[in-house]
């Protein structure tokens, strides 16, 4: 079938009912399950051909979390799509009121390449619980992973329930010229530009999942070998490749130099001392965005690595000291494995100069001070993020994950994501035995005290 075909077969699909079956949904959720597992080596591998990434990486980062948010769901969902009651007011005496939470109907999920498993497959589970059927098209960048997960969606359902569509821009612009109840996409601001204005041709409800520069925030009293380790880990997991990674580190001026060397050291001691033949560190996507990389290194301000091979798609894990704004590096997220270092020794002017740009999607901040961090933390605008760590609030399905203004606009994960992929309704259920007699006209002056009683 055609793309127009299979969103016509899935808008029919929907409107049999079928997907409503709290049943029919677990059953699904099952199946996804024992097709991921009967597929996990090819996962593994197509991760590594595609992004070059380890054994362990591909676990921590990509199957293991979309595994722990399907054990998840499987366990709680029923809970989210049951009926909830709710608070009548004397205005609705006598009468029963309710929340229930409905599929949209057929969703659209668009993922991006770099963690192209993980930000396919979490989408489609949430968007599944909560009764939807749904077309899927992963990034062509990491044509690997997509082929894998497309032997996945057509062992455990039919394209009339949930189907993948792969191919580059002229299936993704046929995709956004059809009519969906819902549209999720996760990629860059610019696409998601493009996706936001296809969708209001028809009124389409949104939620896009974005990126931009999130500042990272080494402040004096932080613990600065451990800070070390943990912006290391952030910055160059996935080759720099991530969303959330601390995009730019902004260090208080009198320990910048000890911050810088204790990097140095946690480069050495994660990386070793040739990253560029680390089969564990990863690769960029293509050399397309390999170039981009290596031309925002400015070699007189490079303190630490710089070297690539483009015939791996490898780039060291590189320090860049003595930053400012106005540098080429700080116009765009960087999306690699480059660490530009910027000092600072007023923490309200630079919260004010954050607040003045694009809200990012993470935050960083490491202090031992927990008030200053509470103060900063409320402060600024931005989509999520950690104090004295990087990364690691994206890995629960306990709180939500998703951007804010520029970053994004909804969110997902747990009990969030099944939100996300559903409607909810408000029904009142009026009781026939009474009918009381003052909404009704003729209007008088004892119905207005009435009704005023009521209202107060």
């Amino acid at each position: 079938m055609d793309i127009t075909e299979i969103v016509k077969a899935q808008r029919k699909f929907f409107e049999s009912g079928k997907t409503l079956s709290v049943a029919f949904r677990k059953e699904a959720l099952i199946s996804l399950e024992k097709a991921i597992k009967n597929h996990e080596q090819e996962v593994i591998s197509a991760l590594k051909e595609d992004l070059g990434k380890s054994l362990q990486e591909s676990y921590m980062c990509e199957y293991g979390l979309a595994l722990s948010e399907l054990t998840y769901m499987k366990k709680h969902f029923k809970g989210y799509a049951r009926r909830k009651r709710a608070t009548s007011p004397l205005t609705n005496f006598p009468s029963a009121s309710y929340l229930y939470k409905v599929p949209y109907g057929n969703v659209l999920i668009m993922s991006p390449w770099n963690y192209p498993f993980l930000l396919t497959i979490d989408p489609l589970i949430d968007a599944i619980a909560a009764g939807n059927t749904a077309v899927v098209k992963p990034s062509a960048y990491s044509p690997k992973t997509g082929a894998v997960m497309q032997k996945i969606i057509s062992e455990a359902f039919d394209p009339e329930y949930v189907a993948m569509i792969l191919g580059g821009r002229q299936e993704n612009q046929t995709l956004l010229d059809e009519k969906f109840d819902f549209i999720f996409f996760t990629g860059s601001q610019a696409v998601g530009k493009e996706v936001m204005s296809k969708a209001s041709k028809h009124l389409t409800p949104v939620s896009l999942e974005l990126g931009g520069k999130s500042p990272c925030i080494i402040d004096e009293d932080a613990n600065i070998k451990l800070a070390a380790k943990r912006v290391v880990f952030g910055k160059y997991l996935n080759c720099g490749q991530t969303c959330v990674a601390p995009d730019y580190i902004v260090c208080h001026k009198n320990i910048k130099n000890a911050f810088i060397e204790a990097v140095k050291e946690e480069i050495k001691k994660q990386y070793g001392d040739d990253p560029l033949n680390n089969d564990a560190y990863g690769k960029i996507i293509n050399d397309k965005h390999f170039n981009r990389i290596v031309g925002l290194i400015d070699e007189k301000k490079l303190v630490y690595g710089g070297k690539s091979d483009s015939s791996k798609l490898k780039i060291e894990p590189t320090v860049i000291d003595n930053v400012s704004y106005d540098d080429a590096i700080m116009q765009q997220e960087i999306f690699g494995p480059l660490m530009p270092i910027l000092s600072f020794d007023n923490l309200d002017e630079l919260l004010d100069n954050i607040n003045k740009g694009p809200h990012p999607l993470a935050f960083y901040y490491f202090s031992r001070n927990s008030a200053k961090a509470k103060a900063a933390v409320a402060r600024c605008r931005f989509g999520g993020g950690c104090i004295n760590d990087t990364i690691v609030h994206l890995a629960t399905p306990y709180m939500p994950f998703g951007g804010v203004g520029e970053s994004g606009m909804g969110n997902y994960h747990g009990k969030f994501g099944f939100d996300t992929f559903s409607h909810t309704k408000s029904i009142v259920n009026k009781k026939q035995w009474l009918d009381l007699n003052m909404r009704y006209q003729p209007y008088t002056d004892s119905k207005v005290k009435i009704l005023k009683m009521f209202l107060k």
